[in-house]
């Protein structure tokens, strides 16, 4: 009754920022550190790509919703008072600047840095007669067999496009004068940029006398200027890209599903056919040829991208695995914390104390370890793990087939509803299936996004538990771009609370009552919401308050509510949030004790932490969950306190404190919705909080060994 009462206090549109607008602005701090002055070449091609592949999924997935609930004349504002409708136009207004503004990074600042490092995105016009002949042939051997020409006439339907796949549409001229449409669409199975000195000359060392140079072209620009093998006979008169983006996100009625594996196959199967949501064109793209894509794409003028120059940036990627290490940032290893170089023996080093690993300072390598001991010890007699998005190759995957095959009891929830890496985790369930490993799917109608693993194991003192819960998944790629917290404990209270959250998982269980953990959705909204408001309560008793609260995204109104209430009674609220933020900071009689900032960097800030001041008697926990209502009551998420006085003090110093006072790569949110980066001139006060944290790991683990060469055997 209290978030309502809250909620309806402050229920006000004034008091909300719009999430989608929200989004814009995060994925504008992306673009900052494509545009930074200060950053290196193949950093800012980086955050580049990372910009583009980010709007890819935002047009996927909200910009469809949203074209979805315009087309079933769905006219309720959100929270935030604006209508879908509103929200559509206002993100378009906001993201056609920000292109334009990468297109002119693209072709102005960093084509012709790349040139003055010996490395040339050429036109093909400007290639030599002896380049063009000899890739000519290439294309006739190499790329011409796996293209395919589609006509378009009233024989021939319009032909199928596929989602985020650059096209080329084409008019051709009959020997009798008669004009046609039609498509060849550019492989994703080449790639975009094709290098063309490995073509012309292969085999040639590419780097002389310590200078590597190379020269590319676009794949598109190649196809297109040897058209005239796939349509021999015929005159062509224009050629010209564009790029669609289809609605992807699935829905399902699980309910009526007897068979989840089989319904979600099928609805990745439909996802290619989803409705498209943009078209992007390039602007020398006569009306007739947009005309005739908008009337056969089934689409509106307001849903065409007209850019002036390459589209679908997101590929300039592959240009970052240049062997040009002075125009990227130092490489970092990972080390391994001490604790792991003192023992052997995993079970009984978790045994002693409670284990902090903050990826990627950290290596992921205990967490593997910590499997591959289970999968092995004799005396381990089960293990259960929830697996969200596991990768394409997975270490991990490989020990619980192992443990399986040992005789083990296995229990494994593989979350095949994980956006995008359903067709993976789909493949491991099949794999785990094989070799007898108990897998289980989720509850109808809830993803299961909490990440943890349990080890129980026969023990000289009776049967003993060991857990091992993060805020990220179990993937050896994300854990070396991505921040994450894992923990070790063999706290008991904590692994019967573990227990249960599995047997919930698995079995039928109403368990509602959590000795340490607290769980989504079943009482986490209500916890936090506790927690802000005894903070409140303490104050107005005459104590002392504080909040800070480190998430992915804050968007779910009752807490908001609740940390406006704490800011009114005089609390100072520091908020880290990376991406997403509805609260509106820094407005006397409402949020003014409130400071948001978000850090974008060279890893992607993913960890979730929450502490709270509790009138001296501080309260951390760390959690698999965003302050969302997706994440609070539509998933299972867990959160657990840190207890290990050592842990939390390492975390109030190390993470808490200097991501606060981070005036490098943090940006203060103004009531505006615009953020400011601090200019600090001073060297010797520039704090990168991720930076310092490299650092840190290092100098914490001085003398022991870093995961360069090898990691943990």
């Amino acid at each position: 009754m209290v978030g309502k009462e809250l909620l309806k206090k402050y229920n006000d549109p004034k008091n909300f920022f719009n999430r989608d607008l929200s989004w814009v602005e995060f994925n504008r701090r992306v673009l900052d550190e494509a545009l930074d002055p200060e950053q290196l070449l193949l950093e800012k091609i980086k955050f580049l790509s990372i910009f583009h592949s980010n709007l890819d999924e935002f047009y996927m997935i909200r910009v469809a919703g949203l074209k979805e609930q315009i087309a079933s004349n769905v006219l309720e504002p959100t929270i935030d008072g604006l209508t879908p409708s509103e929200q559509l136009q206002k993100t378009e207004k906001m993201i056609m600047p920000m292109l334009k503004t990468t297109l002119d990074l693209w072709q102005n600042e960093i084509v012709p840095a790349l040139r003055e490092n010996n490395i040339e995105i050429a036109e093909y016009e400007d290639l030599t007669d002896e380049e063009k002949e000899k890739l000519k042939e290439y294309f006739r051997k190499e790329i011409f067999p796996v293209l395919t020409p589609l006509a378009f006439d009233p024989g021939r339907p319009f032909p199928y496009i596929s989602n985020l796949s650059l096209s080329l549409a084409i008019l051709v001229r009959k020997p009798n004068g008669e004009n046609h449409f039609a498509r060849v669409k550019v492989p994703n199975i080449l790639p975009r940029l094709m290098q063309i000195d490995s073509i012309i000359n292969p085999g040639k060392k590419l780097q002389t006398n310590g200078h590597f140079s190379a020269k590319f072209i676009w794949l598109g620009d190649l196809i297109k200027a040897n058209l005239s093998m796939l349509f021999p006979g015929m005159e062509i008169l224009e050629a010209h890209r564009f790029r669609i983006t289809r609605d992807t996100d699935i829905e399902l009625q699980e309910d009526e599903a007897d068979d989840l594996l089989s319904v979600i196959e099928e609805n990745i199967r439909q996802r290619r056919f989803g409705s498209v949501v943009r078209l992007e064109v390039a602007s020398k793209m006569p009306d007739f040829m947009l005309d005739t894509l908008i009337e056969n794409l089934q689409i509106k003028k307001e849903d065409v991208h007209v850019l002036e120059g390459p589209l679908g940036l997101s590929d300039v990627m592959t240009l970052y695995d240049l062997p040009l290490h002075q125009l990227k940032s130092k490489p970092y290893y990972p080390v391994i914390p001490k604790v792991f170089e003192e023992e052997e023996d995993f079970f009984s080093t978790i045994k002693q104390r409670d284990i902090l690993l903050h990826h990627p300072y950290h290596s992921f390598a205990p967490v593997i370890e910590f499997i591959k001991q289970a999968s092995r010890d004799p005396d381990v007699l089960a293990i259960k793990q929830t697996l969200y998005r596991v990768g394409s190759t997975s270490p991990i995957i490989e020990y619980l087939i192992e443990a399986a095959e040992r005789g083990k009891q296995v229990a494994v929830l593989v979350e095949l509803k994980a956006r995008f890496d359903e067709e993976n985790n789909i493949f491991w369930a099949r794999e785990l299936e094989k070799v007898g490993v108990h897998v289980v799917y989720g509850l109808v109608g809830l993803k299961t996004h909490a990440k943890m693993t349990l080890v129980v194991r026969r023990e000289s003192d009776g049967v003993n538990r060991y857990v091992h819960m993060s805020n990220g998944n179990y993937n050896v790629t994300t854990s070396k771009i991505y921040t994450d917290l894992g923990y070790f404990t063999n706290n008991q209270e904590i692994c019967a609370d573990v227990t249960d959250v599995f047997n919930y998982l698995t079995g039928y269980s109403k368990q509602t009552d959590f000795k340490k953990l607290i769980v989504a959705p079943i009482n986490m909204r209500e916890k936090f919401l506790e927690m802000i408001l005894r903070e409140v309560n303490n104050v107005k008793a005459g104590g002392k308050g504080k909040i800070i609260l480190k998430l992915n995204s804050l968007v779910d109104p009752t807490l908001i509510a609740a940390l406006y209430e704490a800011s009114n009674a005089g609390i100072k609220i520091d908020l880290i949030i990376r991406g997403i933020c509805c609260l509106i900071p820094k407005i006397p009689g409402l949020s003014e004790n409130i400071r948001v900032i978000s850090i974008v960097g060279r890893y992607l800030e993913h960890s979730r932490v929450l502490y709270f001041y509790n009138n001296g008697n501080e309260e951390i926990y760390l959690s698999s969950a965003d302050f969302m209502q997706r994440n609070l009551d539509r998933r299972v998420e867990i959160a657990w306190p840190v207890e290990d006085p050592k842990i939390k003090s390492e975390l109030i110093k190390s993470l808490l404190n200097v991501s606060i006072k981070d005036n490098v790569k943090g940006r203060e949110l103004q009531p505006d919705m615009n953020y400011i980066r601090y200019d600090s001139k001073d060297e010797d006060k520039k704090i990168n909080s991720q930076e310092w944290l490299m650092d840190y790991a290092v100098r914490s683990s001085a003398g022991y060994s870093k995961t360069k060469p090898s990691a943990m055997r």
